[in-house]
């Protein structure tokens, strides 16, 4: 039962601040090019309730011009700006930048579409505040991007990774725990795949709910088997791992979906994606076995100096009881 209070005490903690989620919430930034010189701008910030926002503005170039005035409002939780802009000689080879970000703790997924369907993306963050708009994006940028958007998705998915502790608190063994990790990763990537390039396509509610019901569903096997009760998930904890990681793929999509994928670099995003998302999640999993390794050390180690500790008070009570007798004798 002490795994099973584990997880719901990291449940309770992931939970217990939505204040914090909200801030950590990114931004988003979509500038899709609509002539040679003419934009569509669309930034989205998180908000609380329908007067306070996040103070970040965006910072364009220099002879940048609003053709109508902006449109601003607040929206589920968001404060919404949608703007048309022109800029003679376009914003190739120009500055673009979040003021303000550097003094908030949350980031700001960029999406930049020109006139003919090439997608620039970038995530700024307090320490990387501006970009530069690119005429194509190399091969290399698109890698180190979506590698880190993967990286990033996966740690602040707080169901997926409450998903694998709940894996890795059912399994035992590493042998078993690779195992179960691996069929997890195999099925998210075939949906994910799937999912992203249009083959299959699931409703966004329904989803969240499956997904939601699978942390609860492994979380009553880690009951039934500290109870003793045998179970599938038991047996075979890997067939559980690939036919609940279909599942996890279609969220993991449907978060890729949000940025889009370059259209002249399709097979190395979604690839690099998917890697950034399997670093992320081994990088949780060493830190979990390192976790638990470190706390069963630690009560060894109490228990060994408890022992320690008792059998020098025994052996100072039977010292103290000899020379007790032996005062006797004299």
């Amino acid at each position: 039962m002490s795994r099973f209070r584990f997880l719901f005490a990291v449940l309770a903690l992931l939970l217990s601040h939505p204040a914090i989620s909200d801030e950590l919430r990114p931004g988003y930034l979509e500038i899709r090019q609509v002539s040679a010189e003419a934009y569509n701008l669309l930034f989205k910030i998180p908000a609380r309730g329908e007067d306070l926002r996040l103070a970040i503005y965006v910072g364009l170039p220099e002879g940048t011009q609003d053709v109508t005035p902006p449109r601003a409002f607040f929206s589920e939780g968001a404060y919404v700006e949608r703007r048309s802009l022109r800029r003679d000689g376009g914003l190739v080879g120009q500055v673009i930048s979040i003021q303000g970000l550097s003094a908030t703790p949350t980031d700001v997924l960029v999406r930049i579409e020109s006139l003919g369907g090439v997608i620039q993306t970038e995530r700024l963050s307090p320490l990387k505040t501006s970009f530069t708009v690119q005429a194509v994006p190399g091969a290399g940028e698109v890698a180190a991007t979506y590698l880190r958007l993967g990286i990033e998705h996966i740690l602040l998915g707080f169901d997926h990774l409450l998903f694998v502790l709940a894996l890795v608190m059912l399994v035992r063994g590493w042998a078993r725990v690779a195992i179960t990790v691996t069929a997890f990763t195999i099925a998210h990537s075939v949906t994910l795949a799937a999912a992203t390039l249009g083959f299959v396509s699931v409703p966004g509610p329904p989803l969240e709910a499956a997904i939601a019901l699978s942390i609860v569903l492994v979380a009553v096997e880690i009951v039934n088997d500290r109870r003793g009760t045998p179970s599938l998930a038991t047996r075979w904890p890997w067939a559980v791992a690939f036919c609940f990681g279909l599942l996890h793929g279609f969220g993991f999509a449907g978060a890729l979906a949000e940025v889009g994928l370059p259209h002249q670099a399709i097979p190395i995003a979604l690839l690099f994606f998917n890697l950034g998302v399997e670093i992320g999640q081994l990088a949780f999993v060493g830190a979990v076995l390192a976790a638990g390794w470190a706390f069963r050390r630690a009560a060894a180690l109490r228990f060994v100096a408890t022992i320690c500790s008792t059998s020098r008070r025994a052996w100072v009570w039977v010292r103290r009881a000899v020379a007790a007798r032996a005062d006797c004798w004299m």
